[in-house]
């Protein structure tokens, strides 16, 4: 998460990230785009990977670990008969096999791969050994044997097999899954070697790829190229800054409330007095508010629901609202509503 001077941009964006641009530039774009102060997003997609990156703008951040905790779903194309060091396409070829199974064995052993699984994540990954990267030690040279996590795999189904070297799959699944871990672990269960030939997200939490925008569009909300950089009309003038009447409506029309990150935990009525304790940092009593269910944000399954921040080691947390204004993330404890995370919207 990054602060500068900037404006005061309060949401969430859903980016349609490109290929080819590593998360921290596309963000960067858009921060340039918007002329925000404060930005930050919800889950690292790879240079090598194209798909929804949800950009937290000002007080969105606060609710960023939200939208990382949540599903997300992928579409993937399997490579069959060849392994790389980083087991997709950018690594170095390190085993080949001409074994290329049909489409009947493939069906046949995905079921194996749905509910929790264990994984044993890339060695170039950025999980942390002894303190350092284990991607940072692989390219050093170093071998680096990551232990296996348990993972949960809630749909995998194949989309299609364009040949006999390629197979598309989709799937939605929980934190930590590994992609790549997923495309080589079904190769090697076929009989043979494989990796991720390409990759895009569908969905992060409750944003969804139907929804997203690139940053082509943003740039032509906002007058300006796609890098953020001013644009020009015909005869050269330059077009207004963002923070000017004129386009800004446009572009800031991509924005979803920040609220958007916590559809799948309970919202907590609060009088005007509850809103203005707990917005000061003080907890309010549990008789005088009542909880009612969250609004309808999103759409998400039974086993989704039962992955969330809502549940669980965060049972008892709310979104804390004044009509439709965000006061803060609390939970409620002893009979007490507590902020977490106070909200200044």
């Amino acid at each position: 998460m990054t602060k500068r001077r900037g404006l005061k941009v309060d949401g969430w964006l859903n980016l349609d990230k490109p290929l080819g641009l590593s998360s921290a530039q596309a963000v960067a774009r858009a921060r340039r785009l918007f002329g925000a102060a404060k930005v930050g997003h919800g889950g690292t997609l790879d240079p090598l990977a194209s798909g929804v990156l949800p950009i937290a703008f000002g007080e969105a951040t606060k609710t960023v670990a939200w939208v990382m905790d949540g599903p997300k779903a992928y579409r993937f194309t399997l490579r069959f008969g060849i392994a790389t060091a980083t087991d997709d396409a950018e690594g170095e070829i390190v085993a080949t096999s001409d074994v290329r199974p049909d489409d009947a064995a493939l069906a046949a052993i995905l079921p194996g791969f749905r509910g929790r699984i264990e994984q044993r994540p890339p060695a170039f990954s950025a999980l942390k050994v002894a303190g350092q990267r284990a991607y940072a030690l692989a390219r050093a040279g170093a071998v680096v044997d990551l232990a296996p996590r348990q993972v949960d795999i809630h749909a995998l189904e194949l989309l299609e097999r364009t040949s006999a070297d390629l197979a598309v799959l989709q799937v939605r699944c929980g934190k930590g899954t590994y992609i790549r871990s997923l495309a080589r672990d079904i190769a090697q269960v076929l009989g043979t070697v494989g990796h991720v030939a390409a990759l895009r997200r569908t969905a992060c939490g409750p944003f969804a790829e139907g929804e997203s925008v690139t940053l082509d569009a943003l740039a032509a909300a906002a007058g300006r190229d796609a890098s953020g950089a001013q644009g020009h009309d015909l005869a050269g003038n330059s077009l207004s800054p963002v923070g000017e009447l004129g386009h800004t409506s446009a572009l800031f029309g991509y924005l979803r409330p920040v609220v958007t990150a916590l559809d799948d935990i309970p919202a907590l009525a609060l009088t005007d007095r509850e809103a203005q304790r707990l917005s000061q940092g003080m907890a309010v009593k549990l008789p005088e508010a009542g909880v009612r269910p969250a609004a309808p944000i999103g759409t998400m399954s039974p086993a989704e629901e039962s992955a969330g921040p809502g549940t669980g080691a965060d049972k008892g947390v709310v979104r804390a609202m004044a009509g439709d204004r965000l006061v803060a993330i609390a939970r409620i404890d002893a009979g007490l509503v507590r902020p977490v995370r106070v909200l200044n919207l």
